[in-house]
């Protein structure tokens, strides 16, 4: 396999990504932040699906990747081992920029102002909306 076609991490977690402390809450839909907390469970009762970046073709969430770790994601060790289709260097994941501690404490942000996001939020959404 091409190294271009390898799941990468990318250089910090994007913009918009629902695991930045950072970042307004109601940016995303709520199904979106329902898949959160399912990367808390246990390494071997969590999702098999790689969560991927909102942003960046060909990335995972760097926010993923940096709450929960890469080494304990169901996903990284099953895309590694059985589709070899993640970069080695995904496993050693670090970023300065603050996430949340758990899924379960970026979904509750989340969700806070979903049905009444302030003014950043409701910029960020135009700006995901016209990347579409």
């Amino acid at each position: 396999m091409s190294s271009k076609s390898l799941l990468r991490a990318p250089p910090v977690p994007c913009g918009s990504c629902p695991y930045r402390r950072d970042v307004p809450s109601g940016v995303w839909a709520p199904h979106e932040y329902d898949k959160l907390p399912e990367y808390d469970k246990p390494t071997w009762a969590q999702p098999q699906a790689v969560f991927l970046c909102h942003q960046r073709d060909g990335c995972l969430c760097g926010g993923w990747l940096a709450c929960h770790g890469p080494k304990e994601l169901l996903a990284t060790r099953l895309q590694h081992v059985l589709r070899h289709n993640i970069d080695p260097s995904v496993f050693e994941y670090t970023t300065d920029v603050p996430v949340f501690s758990s899924g379960a404490e970026a979904r509750q942000h989340g969700v806070k102002d979903i049905e009444s996001p302030d003014e950043k939020a409701k910029k960020m959404i135009a700006g995901l909306i016209r990347k579409l």
